[in-house]
């Protein structure tokens, strides 16, 4: 108990003494033994919930990692934390709850490590905001430790189809539309998530392993080893990476190495390029500004602008491509997809990682990019260019920035009608009514970090114009969030939000919103003077959470643009 003896050995000896025997008393209550005092104490956050099946198998994964810790000579207290299913929130008021789960669960985790003067911390993670948060209090800290991400879900399957949990948002909306019968949505319903693990696609959960594996924070491999085998067991890769992930935080004990000696402008700058090269979610523009601002790194929306202008995007990735996380994993993985960036010099190699290591010496067994599949493809040849896929974009409907995910599209400019909605559930019920046609620009507000509050995910409105048939005709401005299924013309995180008086506050029905990619701008086609006049009329509307964590929230988030960080 290293850290706990540094803390009492600055008391007097009687209060050091009286410390140290109530701190035993207590631990031998819960099977510390002698021997046990002498071992570093290691924090284990287990986010463990039936409740999804993205952290269904996580306790099995704690159970896993906690005796390979205390085989390799460390000595474990093991707490869980709050989950909030994405999949499960999304399109309803608990939606709310999801982003500010972020904020809560890091909060949890540094009260877990702090309290108890832990002298390392391994936490472990599954849906998508369990990811972030797990890696964000150790930042904050500067915390030896290190991250492991639950793996991917295997995807369904039906009528020789593969399926995954957005296949389900969007028969919603192709069956709204006479697309399917309620037969055939039933059957996707029952087939799009066979067993545990996180959504398949190259959506936020997968986005974000990725990235921090890049970042450095997690083993080499990790993030796409994938949850299950096939008999929904825990996989053979991720036993290994539960073993694997205890040894290497004994070695960074050892080695004195501390989160942000890793978590450098550098590994976040790799963090970007892996995540655009990827296809990966526009959260990940949130979390890594968050994940920054933990680490005291220096980021902002036009610094993730400039770093990703160059990088092609490589993966053929759902939501907006063929292929899902086990398939990558059959191909190399992401210690392939690193590798070949490396080699085509868009990564810094010589960051430091977990496992005591560069990222060029951890990949230098790593496959080559196999020939022959579009799985992910060559630097060379891309999928799409560089800045087609996610663009920060300003403009005088976001002065502040706002993210627009292209994924590939070529288009270089829209512009429609506005149809202005103050939350989602008016525009999803608009666009399952058939009242959304093509041309129009359907903009959702008050669903931001502050208005919503919580910055509600829209995936349930952009699923239905997908399955309508509409996603290439409208487009969707919020200053909400999107999920990483998402896709279509969609613009989110628009900032400044509505609640805080931002353009978005007075866009009117019918007027002309425009987006020009090759200006980099999200305009609303009105002169100054007009938008100042609305500005000045303009009334901020009463809180809608008066009490509890939403009101708390906030009180307290920074704007989308800053990563709607707390602290």
């Amino acid at each position: 108990m290293k850290r706990r003896s540094e803390e009492i050995t600055g008391q007097k000896n009687s209060e050091k003494w009286v410390a140290r025997t109530a701190a035993r008393t207590m631990l031998r209550a819960v099977r510390f033994t002698d021997e046990d005092f002498d071992k570093p104490i290691i924090a284990l956050a287990v986010p463990h919930t039936n409740g999804t099946p993205c952290n269904d198998h996580v306790r099995a994964l704690g159970d896993i990692v906690q005796q390979a810790i205390e085989d390799a000579g460390g000595k474990v207290i093991v707490f869980g934390t709050p989950v909030v299913s994405d999949g499960i929130s999304m399109g309803t008021e608990a939606m709310k709850y999801s982003l500010v789960s972020r904020e809560v669960i890091a909060d949890s985790i540094e009260l877990m490590t702090e309290g108890y003067m832990v002298d390392a911390v391994i936490t472990l993670s599954g849906c998508d905001k369990t990811i972030p948060a797990a890696l964000m209090p150790i930042a904050r800290n500067n915390l030896t430790g290190l991250t492991l991400y639950g793996g991917s879900i295997l995807p369904g399957e039906y009528r020789g189809k593969a399926l995954n949990i957005v296949s389900a948002f969007e028969a919603i909306g192709a069956h709204c539309a006479g697309k399917i019968d309620a037969e055939e949505l039933h059957a996707i319903e029952c087939r799009a998530c066979p067993g545990a693990g996180s959504c398949a696609g190259m959506y936020t959960a997968n986005t974000m392993a990725s990235a921090i594996e890049a970042l450095g924070m997690s083993l080499p491999g990790a993030s796409s080893n994938l949850a299950v085998d096939e008999g929904n067991e825990i996989s053979a890769d991720k036993r290994e990476d539960c073993r694997r992930v205890a040894s290497a935080v004994i070695a960074l004990l050892a080695s004195g190495v501390k989160a942000r000696d890793i978590m450098t402008r550098k590994a976040f700058e790799n963090a970007l390029t892996v995540a655009w090269a990827l296809g990966g979610s526009t959260n990940a523009v949130l979390h890594l500004l968050a994940l920054a601002h933990e680490a005291a790194v220096e980021l902002t929306l036009a610094d993730i602008e400039q770093v990703t202008a160059k990088v092609p995007l490589l993966g053929n990735f759902k939501p907006f491509g063929q292929y899902v996380m086990n398939d990558l994993h059959r191909i190399g993985g992401l210690p392939m997809v690193m590798k070949t960036l490396l080699d085509a010099g868009y990564l810094h190699g010589d960051c430091l990682t977990v496992t005591g290591r560069t990222l060029a010496e951890n990949l230098a067994e790593a496959p080559p990019r196999p020939d022959n599949q579009d799985i992910f493809y060559s630097p060379d040849k891309p999928y799409a260019p560089a800045r087609q896929h996610i663009r920060v974009l300003r403009g005088n409907l976001a002065s502040d920035g706002c993210v627009m995910k292209i994924s590939g599209k070529e288009m270089t400019r829209f512009a429609g009608p506005a149809r202005v909605f103050e939350r989602e559930e008016g525009a999803l019920e608009a666009i399952l009514a058939g009242r959304i046609k093509a041309g129009d620009v359907v903009v959702i507000r008050y669903e931001g970090p502050r208005g919503g509050p919580g910055m509600r995910e829209m995936l349930s409105p952009s699923s239905a114009l997908m399955g309508a048939g509409l996603g290439k005709s409208v487009a969707l401005v919020t200053d909400g969030r999107f999920s990483g299924g998402t896709h279509g013309i969609m613009i989110g995180h628009v900032a400044p939000e509505a609640q805080v008086g931002g353009v978005i506050a007075v866009v009117q029905e019918g007027d002309v919103v425009e987006i020009d990619l090759e200006r980099g701008e999200l305009n609303l086609r009105l002169d100054q003077e007009e938008i100042s006049r609305r500005l000045a009329q303009w009334q901020r509307p009463e809180p809608r959470y008066r009490r509890g964590v939403l009101a708390k929230y906030a009180m307290l988030v920074s704007s989308a643009s800053k990563g709607a960080v707390t602290s």
